[in-house]
């Protein structure tokens, strides 16, 4: 466990001092820039044209014009946040003159700018009119008109796909008695003919529905079958706008000059495991049947081979599966080879790193010891070591003025559920996870000791189809114990009458946590949903109750002498991610966290409560910087547990865009923050109250820089504060138009994305 939830990480410029100076040099330098792309056209030949854009427009507003976009074959110089050519004008600033170095390194970080061609242009308008027939406008055609000013030129494809057409009637046309009976058996449910009277006619329903065929026959034994076997005729001689569609299967042929014959159906004989590495397969007889899908005396079926790879692929033992089908002579039984090859067992990683807590600097280290295949079943055994130590500045009153922690983590991951009374068949189909984990932590600060054991027992399994993950949590159990406190510590936060803070010494007392959760995920690639709910202590209450345990001076049931947290916790998380071109993307972004104290409990545990601010929330403030309501921290070194809550609130907007090589940009729009739904009194103004806290909303703007590195991503994120509820003047309220740096900005270093 890292201290970082004591004395969070901060990484905030705010006395940076003319920072105003760089904003202005930002914007000179793009303003120069985006002028020089206007003499980009002494690099266009004599009698040619730079393209400055392309469009696709419609006459009919109905219709989107806006899906065909990517049918452009030539499209103009990418634009920053859609707005100025950036790398047109970094190549537009180099000479002529290839032999000077300057020249080439300026072109070959900007862009060139994109010479017109004519016959891209006519190949576009010929796709697009392709892309209309296909969707069903059978009439469809495009124009395209060029508007010409000096060296530029600009394209506007005009679409008049006029009328959709429709399904009228459908009828099929197959011959194979066999398949014709599987096709009747299966079509029920959702899994019905997709082609349906009155539908509107498109190339890609019918391609869909070519697809659902092939792969309900493929997976009933008919091995050899594939969408080619499939073909339609349409019909729109009517002319009212209606098609008749018939669907026809062809018989099967060996090849072409063989006779045609009813499609074969194949079953699978036997089933084979072979090792790709010559030796024996290190994996337990029934590991290797419980992730084979494929059964033998079944019929071939191409979805439980997918399942089978599916199956492989997720064991960490595993490096590469490879499944061939053997025919035998003279029958329809096929003989399944299952080649697997191992990975190594055993690996040992080291990780050093370096700390920075509030300007305190450390370092750390972890080592790391990982089997994949501990009994041979493909259960993974990873043990962490890790070692930490910091040196603390700026800390007066004690006599030790350094950090140290050491922390022991082991998690035990078995690739199936491990839940009693289930059925062979559900948990060979359920792609799932069981995992049990233990964890020590040790850490001597200058202020206390803490030690916090926990154990975890959790599932997860996943639906790809349907793009949803689940994680279940039952049981996890956390100890924090406290052997320590430093009496200098205890006078000035807990025990002085002054000074005494009730969430503060919540958290420094003997605590026992037992929750269990459930979490469900959906991701789409373009929608991200993630809802999850957490409750503790209900168990231990009602057995405490029912035995007629008696309440400690406090009015707490305890186990062992020590309180136990109880507590519910929801958490909703939505990303939206909306791509403009290849190069623009906006992301949406939005999530809500309540959690209550009750029975056992009135304050939240620290590791349950809320914070705002840092690099994946309201950007303009540090790490719990930031709330809750109107609360403005004042206590310097306990305003980290003060500025914590019970509810949350975030919405982001950010725009990301591509620069240039491996560099991205974002500009953002953060909001939120985080209240208490009771009235503490250390965290005056930091209550929920309904009709106050729509004006507790913070918000902060910025821009941010991505080192994307494919595996990795580096971020570096500048926020200023825009609208901040936690003020004292006017000009503090409305920063956006008060703008200082020194008291508005931050700067927040992260790997990866924010959401």
């Amino acid at each position: 466990m890292n201290n970082e939830r004591f004395y969070p990480f901060l990484c905030n410029f705010a006395s940076m001092k003319g920072g105003l100076h760089y904003l202005y040099v930002f914007f000179i330098g793009a303003t120069a820039l985006f002028l020089s792309s206007c003499s980009a056209t002494k690099f266009v030949p004599d009698g040619e044209y730079m393209l400055s854009k392309a469009t696709v427009v419609s006459d009919t507003k109905d219709f989107n014009a806006s899906t065909l976009q990517p049918y452009i074959r030539q499209t103009a110089n990418s634009k920053w946040f859609s707005l100025v050519k950036i790398p047109l004008g970094v190549y537009s600033l180099a000479g002529t003159d290839t032999t000077k170095k300057i020249n080439r390194f300026l072109q070959s970080i900007g862009e060139a700018p994109v010479i017109y061609d004519s016959l891209q242009s006519i190949i576009t308008c010929k796709d697009l009119t392709t892309a209309m027939h296909n969707r069903g406008f059978l009439q469809a055609y495009t124009d395209v008109q060029t508007r010409v000013k000096d060296k530029k030129i600009k394209v506007d494809y005009i679409l008049h796909p006029g009328e959709p057409y429709y399904i009228q009637k459908v009828s099929r046309d197959i011959q194979d008695e066999r398949i014709r009976q599987v096709l009747n058996e299966k079509e029920t449910g959702q899994n019905i003919s997709l082609l349906e009277e009155g539908k509107q006619f498109s190339v890609d329903l019918l391609d869909r529905e070519r697809k659902r065929i092939t792969s309900v026959l493929t997976s009933n034994g008919f091995y050899h079958f594939h969408k080619d076997f499939i073909q339609y005729s349409a019909d729109s001689t009517r002319n009212d706008h209606g098609v008749d569609v018939t669907l026809r299967l062809l018989p099967y042929r060996t090849n072409e000059s063989s006779p045609a014959m009813a499609h074969p159906q194949y079953w699978v004989r036997k089933v084979n495991y072979l090792s790709s590495d010559g030796d024996k397969i290190h994996l337990r007889q029934k590991v290797l049947e419980n992730n084979t899908v494929i059964r033998e005396g079944m019929p071939f079926s191409s979805t439980d081979l997918q399942k089978t790879y599916n199956n492989f692929a997720r064991l960490q033992a595993v490096k590469y599966t490879n499944i061939r089908f053997r025919e035998q002579p003279d029958s329809n039984l096929l003989d399944c080879d299952i080649q697997v090859s191992l990975n190594k067992p055993s690996t040992l990683s080291f990780q050093p790193e370096g700390t920075n807590t509030a300007g305190d600097l450390g370092a750390a280290a972890s080592l790391t010891y990982e089997n994949r295949n501990l009994f041979h079943g493909s259960e993974v055994l990873s043990v962490q070591l890790r070692a930490a130590y910091e040196a603390i500045t700026k800390l007066e009153g004690y006599q030790n003025a350094d950090f140290k922690e050491y922390s022991i983590e082991t998690k035990l991951m078995f690739p199936r559920f491990l839940v009693p009374f289930l059925s062979r068949d559900f948990r060979r189909r359920s792609t799932a996870t069981t995992e049990l984990s233990l964890a020590y932590d040790l850490q001597n600060r200058p202020e206390f000791h803490r030690r916090v054991f926990s154990m975890a027992w959790r599932y997860r399994w996943s639906n790809p189809q349907r793009h949803l993950s689940y994680r279940v949590d039952l049981p996890d159990l956390s100890y924090v114990y406290m052997p320590w406190i430093s009496g200098t510590f205890k006078h000035d936060y807990l025990d002085s009458v002054s000074n005494r803070n009730a969430i503060l010494r919540y958290n420094y007392e003997d605590l026992f946590i037992m929750k269990g959760g459930f979490s469900v995920t959906y991701n789409d690639g373009t929608h991200a949903i993630r809802s999850s709910i957490e409750t503790s202590g209900n168990l231990l209450n009602a057995t405490s109750f029912l035995v007629g345990q008696s309440k400690n001076s406090k009015g707490q049931y305890t186990l062992f002498n020590i309180a136990f947290a109880q507590y519910v916790k929801f958490d909703f998380d939505y990303t939206r991610l909306v791509s403009f071109d290849q190069h623009n993307q906006l992301a949406i972004h939005g999530d809500i966290g309540i959690a209550y104290p009750y029975g056992n409990s009135t304050i939240l545990p620290f590791e349950k409560r809320y914070f705002s601010g840092g690099a994946n929330s309201v950007r303009g403030w540090s790490v719990r910087g930031l709330g809750p309501g109107k609360f403005r921290g004042s206590h310097g070194r306990i305003d980290f547990i003060n500025q914590t809550g019970d509810m949350k609130l975030d919405f982001n907007l950010e725009y990301r865009t591509s620069l240039f090589w491996k560099l991205n940009g974002a500009a953002f729009i953060d909001a939120g923050n985080i209240w208490t739904l009771r009235n503490y009194p250390d965290q005056p103004s930091g209550q929920f109250k309904v009709d106050e806290f729509y004006k507790q909303i913070a918000v902060a703007y910025g821009l941010g820089l991505r080192l994307n590195f494919d595996y990795f991503i580096l971020r570096f994120d500048m926020g200023m504060k825009a609208i901040n509820p936690a003020y004292e003047s006017e000009h503090e309220h409305w920063a956006v138009i008060h703008p200082r740096f020194s008291r508005d900005f931050s700067f927040h270093f992260a790997v990866g994305m924010p959401f």
